[in-house]
Formats: structure tokens, C-alpha cells, sequence
């Protein structure tokens, strides 16, 4: 009876071990108990403005915001610089947690394509939610987003969303997840998780491609 009940206790960690190995996203923590927003493709992106977060060799003096309608607004709107920044952009959000392993899966591929589309117009961010989440029971001791993406070599712009308000108006529950902008504010793509069985990069590349033509 021990022996069936060691094999079964085995096969039962086995198992345990290969999800755990096939892992493509993870849940958030809710921490605020709000309604959760469901976003869809052709839907207007919410807005945000965020803190950029230092990050590589050359740290900035003075603190910098980032603000969606710089980049991308309605076909009716201006946007936010106009006259300093008259270019719309396609925009790329990328929400991740240090404490997130399919998160970091998934950052060299979004890194590749910065370097890839880095005189395009096209924004990527990545929106760090670790710190809306530090105050949780299990995720106080997580690494900082800026030191620890320099030193994983990763220099996409990181806004932080500290108190988790963008994490919930895009509805983000799981990590990672990704969504692609047009340059008139809508939802072309959104990616939920990370499959490592999937071509991210031409997936990203097609759709990205298409938009700015």
C-alpha cells in the first residue's frame, strides 16, 4: 500500500512538473477588487501615463512621463505634441512582473523587436506591474524592474504602473500580456501568455508590418 502510494505521490509531482515546464502565463493578484475590463480587438485603447523607469548604462536627472496620446489618439484627435511630435505611431505594450517566468520568455523577443523596428514608428514599452504588486503576501522580495532588466541586457523603454491602474483598464489578469496599437488608438492585436511552440517575432512582425504601411 506505501509503494502504490509513493508511485502515485511520484507520477503526481511528475506531472506537477512538466505544467510547471509548459507554464505560458501566469495570474495577477487582485489588488483593488475593481471590475474587470474586457478589452477586444477594434476597441479604443485606453489611455495612460506613466513614469519611465531608468533602465541600461545612462540614468536620466529628471523624471519622465510617458503619455499614450503622444504617440497614438482617435482619427478626430491631435496629438498630445503635435507641434514637437506631429508623427503617429504604432504602439506595442507589453505588461510583465519581475516575479513572472513566461515575462521573461518573452522580453528577448520584444528586445529583438526594438532593435528591429528602431527607426520605424512604432513605440514599445514594457509596463512593470511588480511594484502594484509588492505589497502581497509572497511578492515583497522580488527584484526591481530597472536593475533587473539591465542586467539582463533588455533596454525596451519600462513604464512603471506602480499602483496597477493601467494593469486594470487593460483588464490584465494574467502576464504577460501584449497588445498592439494602431496609429489611430485601436486594438489591432492582443497576446495573452507565452508560447514558446509559437513564432512570436512573425506574428508581432506581420501585424506590425501591415500597420505601418
Amino acid at each position: 500500500m506505501k509503494t502504490l502510494i509513493l508511485k502515485t505521490l511520484l507520477i503526481g509531482i511528475g506531472m506537477l512538473s512538466l505544467v510547471i515546464g509548459q507554464e505560458t502565463e501566469v495570474s495577477v493578484p487582485d489588488t483593488n477588487g475593481t471590475e474587470i475590463v474586457v478589452l477586444n480587438l477594434g476597441d479604443i485603447a485606453p489611455s495612460w501615463a506613466l513614469q519611465e523607469l531608468p533602465t541600461g548604462k545612462i540614468k536620466p536627472k529628471i523624471l519622465h512621463y510617458e503619455f499614450l496620446k503622444t504617440w497614438t489618439v482617435g482619427k478626430d484627435e491631435r496629438l498630445r505634441k503635435f507641434t514637437t511630435q506631429p508623427d503617429r505611431h504604432v504602439v506595442v505594450l507589453s505588461f510583465f512582473a519581475t516575479w513572472c517566468k513566461p515575462c521573461m520568455k518573452e522580453l528577448p523577443h520584444i528586445q529583438n523587436l526594438y532593435e528591429k523596428y528602431s527607426d520605424q514608428k512604432i513605440k514599445f514599452f514594457l509596463i512593470d506591474i511588480t511594484e502594484a504588486t509588492r505589497t502581497i503576501s509572497g511578492f515583497e522580495d522580488y527584484p526591481k524592474a530597472g536593475p533587473f532588466l539591465t542586467k539582463k541586457g533588455i533596454d525596451v523603454p519600462v513604464l512603471n504602473d506602480n499602483r496597477g491602474v493601467a494593469k486594470e483598464r487593460y483588464g490584465v489578469e494574467t502576464l504577460p500580456r501584449l497588445f498592439v496599437i494602431d496609429k489611430y488608438q485601436t486594438i489591432q492585436l492582443i497576446k495573452q501568455g507565452f508560447n514558446e511552440d509559437e513564432d512570436f517575432e512573425k506574428e508581432l512582425s506581420d501585424t506590425i508590418d501591415k500597420l505601418l504601411k
